[in-house]
This record gives structure tokens, C-alpha cells and sequence, in this order.
């Protein structure tokens, strides 16, 4: 009888362990999500800062070189067809009603992209699920 008591007494104490430790592993698990989803969002934060400046750069280049005379001939000539005295300008006319060809598009695949259920479980335990792709 003492055996079963102390067998009982073993089990229940099991149980109220492994529930501890399920509550302590839970309790650690949101803040340590919270805290990888906020460093996910400040790097994410800096990837579009960093864009966001190289396409400032590649502005201010665009800028200074819509400032030369060579450029605004250039875009003069592209886009209003204009001609220096002297030079013969032509232009195409397509015919009403023809569509100028074009390369078929390429095709694509209408299927979701299909995640196993592990990735879902990583996802929430890091805390990608909080902060997106950006």
C-alpha cells in the first residue's frame, strides 16, 4: 500500500513539475518574442532608411545632371522630337487599330505558397508573426 502512496505522490508531482515548467517556459517565450520582433522591426526600419537614402543619392545625381546642356538636349529630343536647324527629323506613325507586338508575358504560378506547420510554429516562437516581411 505504501508503494502505490509513494508511486501516487511521485505522479502528482510530476505533473505539478511539468506544469510549472510549462508555465515558466511560456512566461519566457512572449517577452523573448516581443523582444526578437522589435529587433526585426528596427532592422527592417534601417533597410528602408538605407533605400530610402541610396534613391536620394541617385536623385541628386539625376538632379545635377538635368543641369547640363547635353542632358536637356537629349531629353529634348527623346521626348518632344525637336531638331537642331539643319537636321531632318522622322517619326513613326503606327496605323489605327494595329497594336504595336509585344513578348507574351511570362507565366506564372496561381498556387499559394503552401508552409508546413513547423514554419508557423517557429514563426510564433520568434516572433516573425508579429512584424512582417516590411
Amino acid at each position: 500500500m505504501s508503494e502505490t502512496r509513494s508511486a501516487a505522490r511521485w505522479t502528482g508531482l510530476l505533473a505539478i513539475g511539468t506544469l510549472i515548467g510549462l508555465v515558466v517556459a511560456a512566461a519566457g517565450i512572449f517577452p523573448f518574442r516581443q523582444i526578437i520582433a522589435q529587433e526585426r522591426a528596427v532592422d527592417l526600419a534601417e533597410a528602408q532608411l538605407a533605400a530610402i537614402q541610396a534613391e536620394n543619392v541617385r536623385l541628386e545625381r539625376e538632379i545635377e545632371a538635368l543641369q547640363t546642356p547635353q542632358e536637356i538636349e537629349r531629353l529634348a529630343r527623346e521626348q518632344f522630337g525637336l531638331v537642331q536647324p539643319g537636321e531632318v527629323g522622322y517619326v513613326v506613325v503606327v496605323p489605327p487599330g494595329s497594336t504595336p507586338a509585344e513578348p507574351p508575358p511570362e507565366p506564372t504560378l496561381d498556387r499559394p505558397e503552401e508552409r508546413p506547420w513547423w514554419r508557423d510554429v517557429w514563426d510564433f516562437l520568434t516572433g516573425r508573426d508579429l512584424i512582417g516581411d516590411g
